[in-house]
């Protein structure tokens, strides 16, 4: 078991008042990360994701007991961390620059942690072989780290780290120093590796394309604050507020100002003039938090958008660029004052081709409407409630 409990956790740094930043100062400091609560259950992908500055990096090293917690409980099957050395927590950390030591080899990278603890020759061999194998670096394992690319080492890195077996692996971005192509193949043998490793996962990264293909659950974060915890399913089709629609999905999501109408139990927007009914599961969501008419911002998806339909239900747009992308083209547009992005995919065109200044019309089904009042927060869900972590029961 190796499940990992963050209960009220809190870092703080003195205020130098040297650089801006946009998070909480007390009379302590700076908070750079507030009240953090999460259970992440044995062998779990959790993926730590938002913005540089966030706190993500910040939590995953108080973890790692690379950094001090200043208030709060952090568990680790079942025992209280706060104070145990990093050595021997039983964690393992992949970082973003690989840290190989480069006057070893491949083999000695890897053999490094174990002669640490001073396990026999024939095991630590039999270890290194396994996990080189499992990496497909077993033919590198002579050869010294300036002699490898990027997605070499970077299986090296990962291979010193699960040699150990540790209950939990942690990995602080470590694919943002690799090209698009090694990104896209790297994360796939991560998504094999968890397959065969007995750990735990916590995965920090700024890029939400590796967060929503890796996590099981995601956990987005805005100045050091939680602001969404779900499955990427469950963060993309339900964002909990305009920040996280607008970091989960790319393109990012359009925003439009509307007015929400309440009509009995049925719910419609008014966006550029026209009237768009919200679907009957909307307006249900809508109803059960009590939800009246108001201004609020209406998102959609590129993706969700549609250029045919009613024509009473049509909003006016104008083609700034239009990019095509092999199977679909996106269409960036100025609409009711805002650019905005369009995907529409080339199969349905018969071939038209839209031109700089060109006058579309589009309109997008009520089932999509993404409805957020003027603080930002989805008013299908509510403010998104911080889940309270226990700490494990003593035996």
């Amino acid at each position: 078991m190796a499940e990992v409990v963050l209960k009220n956790i809190e870092k703080i740094y003195p205020n130098t008042e040297k650089k801006k930043h946009n998070l909480k100062v007390t009379e302590e400091g700076v908070l750079a990360v507030e009240n953090f609560n999460l259970t992440i259950k044995d062998h779990e992908f959790i993926v730590l994701v938002g913005p540089s500055g966030c706190g993500k990096s910040t939590t995953l090293r108080m973890v790692a007991g690379l950094e001090d917690i200043t208030r709060g409980e952090l568990y680790i099957d079942g025992k209280l961390m706060n104070d145990v050395e990093p050595k021997d927590r039983d964690i393992a950390m992949v970082f973003q620059n690989y840290a190989l030591y480069p006057h070893m080899t491949v083999r000695q990278n890897m053999e490094f942690p174990l002669k640490l603890r001073k396990m026999p020759k024939d095991e630590i061999k039999k270890k290194v072989d396994e996990a080189a194998e499992k990496l497909g670096i077993t033919e590198y394992l002579d050869r010294k780290p300036k002699a490898l690319s990027g997605g070499q080492r970077q299986r090296v890195a990962i291979g010193r780290a699960i040699v150990r077996d540790p209950k939990v692996l942690l990995m602080d971005e470590p694919l943002s120093n690799l090209d698009a192509k090694l990104r896209n193949q790297m994360r796939a043998e991560i998504i094999k590796l968890r397959q065969v490793l007995n750990s735990t996962f916590l995965y920090v990264t700024h890029d939400q394309t590796e967060a929503m293909t890796l996590g099981d659950r995601i956990v987005i974060m805005k100045d050091g604050v939680i602001q969404q915890i779900g499955t990427p399913q469950e963060v993309y089709n339900s964002p909990a507020n305009m920040f996280v629609a607008g970091f989960i999905g790319v393109p990012q999501m359009n925003f439009y100002a509307a007015k929400l109408v309440k009509n009995g139990s049925n719910y419609a927007v008014e966006v550029g003039g026209v009237t768009i009914d919200l679907s009957a599961e909307k307006s249900a969501r809508l109803a059960a938090n009590n939800a009246e008419s108001q201004e609020i911002t209406v998102g959609v998806r590129p993706e969700h958008v549609e250029l045919k339909g009613d024509a009473s239900k049509m909003i006016k747009a104008t083609v700034d660029v239009s990019e095509m992308m092999g199977s679909q083209i996106y269409l960036h547009v100025n609409a009711l004052g805002k650019d905005g992005i369009i995907i529409v995919n080339t199969l349905d065109l018969g071939g038209k081709q839209f031109t700089l200044g060109e006058e579309i019309d589009f309109t997008f089904p009520g089932s999509v409407a993404n409805i957020f009042d003027k603080d930002g927060v989805n008013l299908e869900f509510g403010p998104h409630k911080v889940e309270e972590a226990e700490a494990p029961k003593a035996e």
